[in-house]
């Protein structure tokens, strides 16, 4: 077994672990490979360590790695998941299964005319700013319930919500507080939980976890 396989089994293991402790059942929990400055080389490992659900950041990072990779893997399942710039929501459209960064209606209404263009229909995840952060991409809290309308009343399909935890802080609070807005607005998807907490993530209701460094670096 490769040291690719390996990382990837302790990860699955331990979400494992982490739902059942929840009383969740393991297989509701996505493990969403964070393949961010990372080689085709490293990605194939992944790829035939059975792993089909990979994340970018960078819309241009993709765009030069993935059309090859996805040629040769056409099962790949491809989400963005950083900050997406309006100028670049054609390319992301035309790249992305699934986009984890919509926060703003401007940037839905964008999506939505080049989803017809491109006659594709990513589903989408509404980005919380869930610490309020000013630095920080995604809608305020007071603005989920707008925005998730928005996205029920387009074309798109709602994933889900997402957010990432202020940096240096426990992140449980937090990902308990996405998960009660989403309650609140019968919100079942919740993409929270990164390598360092995926864990807690898993603990209180996330349905993806984006992990990058445990499933790649030893």
């Amino acid at each position: 077994m490769s040291d690719a396989a390996d990382r990837r089994r302790l990860v699955l293991e331990r979400i494992t672990q982490a739902a059942t402790l929840a009383l969740r059942e393991p297989a509701d929990i996505q493990l969403i490979a964070v393949s961010k400055g990372r080689s085709a080389e490293q990605i194939e490992e992944l790829i035939a360590a059975g792993q089909r659900d990979f994340g970018e950041n960078r819309v241009q990072e993709a765009a030069c790695k993935w059309p090859e990779l996805r040629a040769r893997h056409p099962n790949i399942v491809l989400h963005g998941i950083g900050r997406l710039q309006s100028n670049k929501a054609g390319e992301a459209v035309r790249l992305f299964d699934v986009i984890h960064s919509l926060d703003r209606r401007s940037l839905l209404e964008i999506l939505v005319k080049e989803a017809e263009k491109a006659g594709r229909v990513p589903a989408v995840y509404v980005q919380v700013n869930i610490g309020e952060e000013e630095q920080k991409g995604g809608c305020a809290l007071p603005e989920v319930g707008s925005l998730v309308d928005a996205v029920r009343a387009s074309p798109l399909p709602l994933a889900g919500l997402m957010a990432i935890p202020p940096l240096g802080l426990e992140p449980a609070p937090y990902f308990a507080l996405l998960a009660k807005v989403a309650g609140r607005h019968d919100v079942k998807g919740l993409s929270i939980g990164m390598s360092a907490d995926y864990k807690a993530g898993v603990m209180l209701g996330a349905t993806a976890v984006r992990v990058g460094t445990a499933l790649f670096d030893d």
